[in-house]
């Protein structure tokens, strides 16, 4: 329980941290229990997805439940997906890019990221009557969570630890995290069309390309490359839904 304690501490600005500490340590093994994260996070964008369509065009509905889960984790996917982009848009080599990606300031390339992230996964989601798209967002959140968090398994951190924004690089999954992280990001698949299902594949596709284009540009990964990975690959899960749905 104190794992997922410091999962809902870490990837959100709700204030947990009052109800106790948590010692660091906790901190280094947070990513495989980043699903259970987005168990919360999903949860409370279907919930205002739901209250909102019944007052807003749907839209506007969709666009306040985005908004909400920004509000919830203080954009730090956002954050993670901007910087992300402006380090492999502006970077030439593997130095420059990581110093880019340190950079605060955001740059054309990470703008533009945003917009195109909002302006798609507002379409996507628009496609599916609003049950639906609460069942997909949930499912969408964990799922995708589950799929970005294999990067800690599969590539080391790019840098020291004392050059992470936060101090911290996360230990690698053993069997028994990476047991408890597949069921963090399958269990909210129950929710789920079973005709939709198949969605689940597209972010496992996108990481696993993701994974490769980290490897050969800076030999590892960031926090911020973890952000934008889950931010991406679920915009590949909304995405298969919808062909999937369409069909």
């Amino acid at each position: 329980m104190r794992h997922i304690f410091a999962a809902l501490t870490f990837f959100t600005r709700l204030p947990f941290w009052r109800l106790g500490s948590v010692d660091v340590r906790y901190y280094k093994e947070v990513v495989p229990y980043w699903p259970y994260a987005g168990w919360l996070t999903g949860g409370i964008m279907c919930l205002v997805l739901w209250l909102a369509s019944h007052l807003l065009p749907p839209f506007a509905a969709i666009l306040a439940a985005l908004l909400s889960r920004v509000l919830v984790t203080g954009a730090l996917h956002e954050d993670g997906l901007a910087d992300f982009c402006d380090g492999m848009g502006g970077g030439s080599d593997r130095t420059r890019t990581l110093a880019i990606m340190k950079d605060s300031h955001t740059g054309s390339y990470g703008i533009i990221s945003l917009i195109f992230y909002f302006m798609l996964a507002s379409s996507l989601l628009l496609a599916f009557p609003t049950g639906v798209a609460c069942c997909v967002i949930f499912a969408g959140d964990a799922w995708s969570k589950l799929c970005s968090s294999q990067i800690i398994n599969f590539l080391p951190y790019a840098r020291t630890e004392n050059e992470a924004k936060n101090r911290l690089v996360y230990n690698r999954m053993t069997r028994g995290q990476l047991a408890a992280a597949i069921i963090g990001g399958a269990l909210p698949l129950l929710y789920m069309p079973v005709a939709l299902l198949g969605a689940t594949l597209f972010p496992a596709a996108t990481v696993a390309c993701l994974i490769l284009l980290m490897h050969r540009r800076i030999n590892g990964y960031t926090g911020d490359c973890c952000g934008a990975a889950f931010l991406i690959s679920e915009l590949t899960f909304y995405l298969g839904a919808v062909i999937l749905y369409r069909l």
